[in-house]
């Protein structure tokens, strides 16, 4: 009995001429993260991949969470691949799905016949399959409304499939189709869902971190680290750029007034991700700031931080609330890993009374008294970065 697993493309089927691409960089990735488990065989035919593995061994649960967060998988099943044979259909239905069927009252089958050369018509499958364990399992009846176990027998160009309901996976396209984008990631519960929301819509993310010792610890920057650990699940391996930020903030401390100090410290940020950006080939910046959240992500100070990017900047929380947010953060798996109570370079130094309405006019007089360019090439030159994959 072989086993594989049939993966939906979703969104990908509407690319056109262009589908086979993304189908390509789907595969790609799921070979990529898969590379551990052993050889597998990637077919793709009318929508639908086909993964199927050639070692004995074969892990195929870990294979169906690895697929389940990969972006491009709009649902999958673990399917049975046989001939396109009625009595091998019908046996191989009631020996494949034997547990599930033993442990329901009630089932249907569907039948889906997309090689109009079989001899049976849809309808015909599902009587005669249906017959078949109605007779071999008493405890079932039908129930084609709302049944406990559905039974998908699927008749495609060169094999038969059967399975049961599919599971729902990631959406969106895949990852790297979309260019490359770099993630402000601070340690908190937004960034790393900023992250994961544009990574579905095909960015490949690399990450840049601002650490501020003494100020900030060593587990600060791990915590940073299991973050980008876990997205990766999603993202794919993640390029992590350290930036060592204690020399800008000390200087800001030092000599800005204290109520512009945060919008200062973000403009230094944003000044230094873009020369770094820029390096490593990433055509826009993305933040997990949501319009009105905390004093510096007011319309004012998102536009006084924006001033000083060179390239595009995507906020894709910028219309959620918390809960929405926490929400997102509760399904990839990031939200105990955010709240633990490591400070990042954000929290260092915050004024009491923050400008919330600030003029953009009003920096070039603040910032005058620092070299900013010495501080933002010096912070640049001395980043470190490593990859960071998955957990």
């Amino acid at each position: 009995m072989k086993e594989i697993i049939l993966i939906k493309n979703g969104e990908i089927a509407l690319k056109g001429l262009n589908r086979s691409t993304f189908e390509d960089a789907m595969i790609k990735n799921i070979r990529r993260r898969m590379a551990h488990l052993g050889k597998i065989e990637a077919r793709k035919a009318q929508s639908t991949v086909t993964i199927a593995p050639q070692d004995e061994f074969f892990d195929m649960d870990a294979a169906s969470d690895i697929v389940s967060k990969v972006f491009g998988v709009s649902a999958f099943c673990r399917a049975c691949e046989i001939e396109k044979d009625m009595s091998v259909i019908c046996k191989t239905a009631a020996e494949y799905l034997k547990n599930e069927l033993e442990g329901a009252k009630t089932f249907k089958v569907i039948a889906k016949r997309s090689d109009k050369k079989f001899p049976l018509t849809s309808p015909e499958i599902c009587r005669e399959v249906g017959g078949y364990l109605l007779s071999k399992f008493h405890n079932l009846k039908v129930d084609v409304i709302d049944p406990e176990v559905t039974v998908v027998i699927e008749i495609r160009d060169k094999n038969a499939y059967i399975h049961s309901a599919q599971t729902d996976g990631a959406g969106g396209i895949p990852t790297g189709t979309g260019g490359r984008a770099m993630l402000l990631i601070s340690g908190g519960i937004d960034s790393p869902v900023a992250g994961y929301m544009m990574a579905k819509r095909g960015l490949e993310i690399t990450a840049i971190h601002f650490a501020s010792p003494p100020y900030t610890s060593e587990r600060a920057l791990e915590k940073v680290k299991d973050l980008l650990r876990q997205m990766a699940q999603y993202c794919g391996r993640i390029k992590l750029y350290t930036v060592s930020f204690t020399e800008v903030q000390e200087q800001i401390r030092d000599r800005v007034r204290e109520e512009y100090s945060t919008l200062v410290m973000r403009r230094f940020m944003m000044r230094i991700a873009n020369k770094i950006a820029e390096k490593d080939g990433s055509l826009a910046l993305i933040t997990g700031e949501s319009l009105g959240q905390v004093a510096s992500q007011t319309l004012p100070a998102i536009c006084c931080t924006d001033a000083v990017s060179q390239m595009p900047v995507f906020r894709p929380l910028i219309g959620m609330d918390k809960e929405e947010i926490v929400a997102i953060s509760r399904k990839i798996d990031t939200f105990d890993i955010s709240v633990q109570p490591f400070e990042d370079c954000c929290t260092v130094f915050t004024p009491k009374h923050p400008k919330t309405k600030p003029n953009l006019s009003d920096f070039e007089k603040v910032e005058s008294v620092m070299d900013i360019d010495a501080l933002v090439n010096k912070a640049a030159e001395e980043t470190r970065y490593e990859y960071i994959t998955a957990v």
